[in-house]
């Protein structure tokens, strides 16, 4: 089966893009999977301070790439095309509208893989009445719909795709020797008078990065016998933010226990996974798919602390101690101190190999593709 991917891979780097870039490498390196990729690389921002800004420059760029999508699709007599809509944002959404427009209609079978979320319920809800017939024309009765999770499967059909499927993100192991070198060291947590924390993500309100420095700070005021740091790990997209953070970290109770150690790519984020003890992010990001870092700090068998926001329960028991409510901050200091003694290592390992291996992603994407 053959099929145009439009989407762009790396950089910016960001959950979305990185997936993108491994269904692209995997379909091409799997030949037995039986999905042959003919990619087009839509990116039109370079960073992520760029990603969802209006400049008169995209719109040439995107014309470009749709012209380019549609030559390599009629080069290759592709008639299926793959297409990841935007989230509840107008701007990328009037992109999507001039992309679709273009393309929607000069394929047979087209494909969305929705790795955000909101956008059937803020059509609904917001959108002007323009909006939401331009979406429903151009967005509406897909031949597939492929969604991260279950609890997304209602947003998905607002737009009345003829089929939707949900096939859960999937990584390369990071850290395949976890039972050799890092399953006995996480069973000594409950152990250890010193608690790492590692918050890795965009630094930005909505993904916690604020009720993260709030919750370590608050976790050790209430502690008698343990001491929690954390290390933040990501990038700014705000200067405001930035500058917000920054003067945070200048307050003695807040340097003593907060570090940044900035953007973390390759061997560092390897070594702040293998060197924490916790992973806490208290995200509410009102786009929230199935956010990779989580999957990530499963591999490495590292107790969460995290929110029951969007799809992000799915990744746990019903009793997981490390789940809270969005921007609850004393109840994340509480599981902070929880979830450090729960022994729970061995169970986010398992929960990546049973549902988040790239293997069982990249198959369960090429049946789903397969099924129209």
């Amino acid at each position: 089966m053959k099929v145009v991917v439009f989407a762009h891979v790396p950089p910016p780097h960001h959950g979305q893009s990185q997936m993108v870039q491994l269904m692209v490498d995997g379909f091409r390196k799997n030949s037995s999977l039986g999905i042959e990729v003919i990619h087009v690389d839509a990116r039109l921002s370079e960073d992520m301070a760029d990603v969802g800004k209006a400049r008169g420059v995209k719109i040439r760029l995107l014309i470009r790439h749709c012209r380019a999508a549609l030559k390599l699709g009629a080069n290759h007599h592709c008639s299926t095309l793959y297409y990841i809509p935007t989230p509840p944002q107008r701007t990328p959404l009037y992109r999507d509208f001039i992309a679709l427009a273009i393309l929607r209609f000069q394929f047979k079978r087209i494909i969305f893989h929705w790795h955000s979320v909101g956008l059937g319920a803020w059509l609904g809800s917001t959108a002007h009445f323009w909006e939401r017939w331009t979406a429903r024309w151009l967005f509406g009765r897909v031949d597939l719909s492929i969604v991260l999770a279950e609890s997304n499967r209602i947003d998905a059909a607002k737009l009345a795709p003829r089929r939707i499927t949900v096939v859960s993100n999937g990584i390369p192991d990071p850290c395949p020797d976890y039972f050799t070198d890092l399953a006995e060291i996480r069973r000594q947590l409950d152990q250890r008078d010193l608690v790492r924390v590692l918050f890795l993500a965009h630094c930005t309100r909505e993904k916690g990065i604020f009720d993260a420095i709030d919750a370590v700070v608050l976790a050790n005021r209430k502690s008698l016998n343990r001491r929690f740091v954390l290390r933040v790990a990501g990038g700014f997209l705000s200067k405001k933010e930035e500058n917000e953070f920054l003067k945070r970290l200048a307050e003695p109770e807040v340097a003593a226990v907060v570090k940044y150690v900035g953007f973390a790519v390759g061997p560092i984020k390897d070594r702040l996974f293998r060197d924490s003890d916790v992973f806490l992010f208290p995200t509410y990001f009102a786009n929230e798919g199935q956010p990779v870092n989580l999957i990530e700090a499963l591999a490495y068998g590292l107790p969460c602390v995290t929110t029951r926001w969007r799809a992000i329960p799915e990744y746990f028991p019903d009793n997981y101690p490390g789940l809270c409510k969005p921007k609850d901050v004393v109840a994340i200091a509480s599981a902070l101190g929880r979830t450090a003694g729960v022994g729970s290592s061995e169970l986010m390992r398992d929960t990546y190999e049973k549902k988040f291996t790239v293997k069982s992603h990249l198959h369960a994407l090429a049946k789903a593709f397969q099924s129209i």
